[in-house]
């Protein structure tokens, strides 16, 4: 009886554990059910959402992240198989912390309606100006709007003066005959290997600074000395493209403890905002004393002249606003010719027959000199500069190819559609890919990828593109003011360069671009210079 009363005792027990255990085994097959439902079904919307959107896969969470990163070291010509597979023009999805998400372009038709026909609907935006602000300020560069439109105004007079212009001519020369020529002597005497990248670098900090604030900051000197003001800049540079591609989150907590990159920005900030504090204050004190001389003769650097007029307010210009208008500047005239300069000289150490057409030229037109005395230290003329169409049509393929600034972003203010029917939604990026036009067979042909000055000249003379189809120099109301003087510049380097040597690449030397907002070579341009036998002058 003690058995069978235990037997009954534990029976139900038993049952009620495997009733439980049942239970909890539907109500997890239940769960896992609804989980798969829901994960399927979020998959279908997913897909239904994307799928008609043109451009790379969109995962589900990471959005086109995942390509993005794993085609980094290759990110222009990953952006130009991206727009050729979708004809131009494709939308990258990404999440908003990783500031990835924009609609990318390089049809011409587009980039016209963006960069003129609706262009106040593009501004460069926060996107832009914010990370930027410690190193650019308000300056031209780094505004929008009614603020813009006067720096733009009043820079346009001041680089339209015979003045300027002229101080940009001899300031060029006397930097290519007495800093550049004398350099490349002692390399080629010592046969010893030179980086292009940073000879040129050096060579357009001086000549933008002596023509921006009327100072000579000394890197081509004798031994390539370091300068600390163009240290300063260089690594303030680099913390300011670093910000545009990393979440700001990141950047700004880094930024408020000073540590990392965001430390070191700032103190280079601090050295460029000393530099330009204490050329100001010097600028104002020799000013003041020429008025008081009643002098006729004034400096006509950029700085001395924006300190001889006033805003439209008529009000003189702050030390602060100077500093910005000088900053971005020296930005815009350094990098960008130097990196252009660099590029069009491993061209030429490929392909020697446009260097001898290039040498032809030179001596073609200085076989027309009447004067024999003219220009007895052996540099070309401005109007012999202006002359040079086939070295200009061979920068121009040089640019065209590899343009210094690859990618421009702008900012959406309101929903809109582009010319070919892509839609862009307010406060999205659109980003357009100069690197890519250049090797779009829709707008340079088959042979697009082909290094061809000859594709820029119409019998003998230079014949420019349309800008929105060539936008190395921008394009519509924000066209690059210096254009004109930046080709002389580089056309008086490239002549006076090639008059004298001969520019081998050295042996194994890796030539590949850099990631950032600008093309720099990520090795550097490593080359040794041979002198020529019978010099063209």
């Amino acid at each position: 009886m003690a058995t069978i009363a235990t037997e009954n005792f534990t029976q139900p027990t038993f049952h009620g554990q495997a009733q439980g255990e049942a239970s909890m085994g539907m109500d997890l097959a239940i769960s896992t059910q609804v989980l798969l439902t829901c994960i399927a079904g979020f998959l279908v919307w997913h897909v239904l959402k994307y799928s008609r959107i043109k451009g790379p896969i969109v995962w589900p969470v990471l959005g086109t992240t995942p390509q993005f990163l794993w085609n980094l070291p290759r990110m222009h010509d990953w952006t130009t198989d991206m727009l050729v597979k979708h004809d131009g023009t494709y939308t990258s999805i990404a999440p908003k912390c990783t500031c990835l998400t924009a609609v990318a372009t390089c049809r011409p038709e587009n980039l016209e309606y963006v960069l003129k026909t609706n262009f106040a609907n593009y501004p460069k935006g926060r996107s832009f100006t914010y990370p930027s602000h410690d190193l650019l300020g308000q300056g031209i560069f780094n505004t929008d709007h009614d603020l813009w439109k006067m720096q733009r105004k009043t820079a346009s007079l001041e680089f339209s003066t015979r003045t300027l212009r002229d101080l940009m001519v001899k300031s060029n020369r006397s930097s290519v005959q007495q800093r550049l020529l004398p350099t490349l002597a002692e390399v080629a005497a010592s046969r010893e290997p030179i980086d292009f990248q940073d000879l040129f670098l050096r060579y357009t900090f001086d000549n933008i600074c002596m023509v921006g604030f009327g100072v000579d900051p000394g890197c081509l000197a004798p031994g390539l000395p370091t300068v600390p003001f163009a240290q300063a800049f260089d690594l303030a540079t680099e913390g300011t493209l670093t910000r545009m591609v990393v979440p700001e989150i990141f950047w700004r907590i880094t930024r408020y403890f000073g540590i990392g990159m965001e430390g070191r920005l700032a103190k280079a900030i601090d050295v460029i905002d000393k530099f330009a504090t204490d050329v100001i204050t010097e600028r104002r004190k020799e000013l003041a004393l020429l008025k008081l001389q009643n002098a006729t003769d004034y400096p006509c650097d950029l700085l001395s002249r924006f300190m001889q007029t006033t805003d439209h307010q008529g009000n003189p210009y702050t030390d602060k606003f100077l500093r910005d208008v000088t900053t971005n500047f020296i930005l815009a005239g350094r990098d960008t010719t130097a990196i252009a300069l660099s590029w069009f000289f491993y061209l030429i150490t490929q392909h020697p027959d446009v260097e001898q057409k290039i040498l032809h030229e030179i001596e073609t037109i200085l076989n027309l000199r009447t004067d024999p005395e003219l220009h007895p230290e052996g540099s070309l003329g401005f109007e012999e500069l202006k002359q040079l169409n086939y070295l200009h049509a061979a920068l121009s393929e040089s640019m065209r190819l590899y343009p210094s600034v690859p990618i421009d972003n702008k900012d959406v203010t309101a929903d809109d559609f582009l010319p070919d029917g892509t839609f862009v939604r307010k406060g999205t990026r659109l980003m357009y890919s100069i690197y890519s036009m250049g090797r779009m067979e829709s707008i340079w042909g088959k042979d697009c990828l082909d290094f061809k000055p000859e594709r820029w000249l119409r019998s003998g003379v230079f014949t420019p593109e349309s800008p929105f189809k060539y936008t190395v120099f921008n394009a519509g109301p924000r066209l690059c003011l210096g254009k004109e003087l930046a080709y002389l510049q580089m056309k008086s380097v490239a002549s006076a360069i090639l008059r004298n040597y001969h520019v081998h690449l050295v042996e194994g030397h890796k030539v590949e671009y850099k990631l950032s907002l600008t093309l720099f070579m990520k090795f550097g341009l490593r080359v040794t210079l041979h002198p020529r036998v019978n010099v063209v002058y």
